[in-house]
């Protein structure tokens, strides 16, 4: 199963031509990078994975559908998967793919 694409559409909506942003298929999905630094993502299998600062994590782990991305077995903090229902809607959607495109740009240094 690959991504949603329905997901990606709505996402590159969110997006928009924000400068510095790209896209590119990795982990059998698909990934949008600031300046080079991965920011969010549509999962394969469907889900968002989204960047965000790992002192925000946990804080952020209480909203719906929210949770820690494990890769290989182990949990990464700084990442979060959010399930289809808690990026249903357009606003949460575009807070989701706001945090992760924010938090990245202070990754770049710009």
């Amino acid at each position: 199963m690959g991504f949603d694409k329905k997901l990606a559409d709505r996402v590159r909506e969110v997006i928009g031509d924000q400068p510095g942003v790209t896209e590119k298929r990795m982990f059998g999905g698909l990934a949008w990078l600031v300046h080079g630094h991965m920011a969010v993502a549509a999962l394969n299998g469907g889900g968002l994975m989204v960047r965000v600062a790992r002192d925000d994590h946990q804080e952020m782990l209480a909203e719906p559908g929210a949770a820690t991305m494990v890769m290989g077995g182990r949990p990464l903090r700084g990442w979060i998967t959010v399930a289809e229902q808690g990026s249903a809607t357009r606003p949460d959607l575009a807070t989701w793919v706001r945090r992760g495109l924010t938090y990245t740009l202070t990754l770049s240094g710009r």
